[in-house]
């Protein structure tokens, strides 16, 4: 019985997230069916919804359908992101750890990491054309650098006392950094995973504004919707990849939750 009053409790506090949703959802419909705000300009949410079915079942342009252009966009962020976070993740800790390697590559560092994601756009294109390659690339620069600077932050910020107190009780540097250091700076690092994974999302659709070869992708099918003046189709693609983006994030957070167990508050309402 105490499981299923859990199971009640969770799917009810995850319905109860849903009503700013719906309240926005009726405001704009309302306001459309008013005319307070034209077609034009901000469709009804309903005639959004119907953009949607019509994505998923006639395609944007016709027979590209909306579950291609997902998946397509869905792998590009999929190997940009993973990209960054096997190199940012180990490149933040050695940083992390190292003051003379900080000195040595922060000053490089600190200069590309201002230059946007898209000013490298033209680059990725003469480098690796309109493949899937060059939008991944794009992304990789998009997560990298929240990824890496959040990694160092978090080993930084360990606290010297527990380092010390670890290396008094005769801690090997290995295990020192995989049992203490690691383990310390995981909630820095899901930090820079998730603002990482929103700019890398960002830059993908940027990205495929620009062209895909292979006709498929969520920006690529905005910008097609756009060229016929389909503003519902547009709303409707940029739905998706809200959707995307959210359930994605809230697939980290899930994993965080996991990994940082420890962390984790037994009295939260959802678990």
């Amino acid at each position: 019985m105490k499981s299923y009053g859990k199971a009640f409790r969770l799917i009810g506090g995850k319905l109860s997230g849903l009503k700013p949703l719906v309240v926005l959802f009726l405001f704009f419909e309302a306001l459309s069916f008013l005319s307070i705000i034209p077609a034009r300009i901000f469709p009804a949410p309903s005639r959004i919804a119907k953009g949607i079915w019509e994505l998923a079942s006639y395609g944007m342009p016709p027979g590209y359908l909306l579950f291609g252009h997902f998946t397509s966009s869905l792998v590009r962020v999929f190997f940009g992101f993973t990209s960054a976070l096997l190199a940012a993740f180990p490149l933040g800790i050695i940083i992390g750890r190292s003051e003379k390697i900080k000195k040595l590559i922060n000053p490089l560092i600190e200069m590309i990491r201002p230059i946007p994601p898209l000013a490298w756009l033209p680059i990725s294109v003469l480098w690796f054309g309109l493949g899937i390659i060059s939008k991944s690339f794009l992304i990789f620069l998009g997560a990298f650098f929240p990824i890496l600077s959040n990694t160092v932050l978090g080993v930084m910020s360990v606290d010297r006392a527990i380092i010390d107190g670890s290396l008094t009780l005769g801690a090997e540097r290995r295990s020192l950094l995989l049992k203490v250091i690691v383990p310390a700076s995981m909630p820095s690092v899901f930090t820079g995973m998730r603002v990482g994974l929103g700019i890398g999302w960002m830059t993908l659709v940027a990205a495929e504004l620009t062209g895909v070869k292979s006709g498929y992708g969520l920006g690529y099918m905005i910008m097609t919707a756009r060229d016929l003046q389909r503003i519902d189709l547009i709303f409707a693609g940029m739905v998706i990849i809200g959707l995307s983006g959210y359930l994605m994030d809230s697939g980290i957070s899930l994993l965080e939750k996991k990994v940082l167990a420890w962390r984790v508050d037994d009295t939260a309402e959802d678990r």
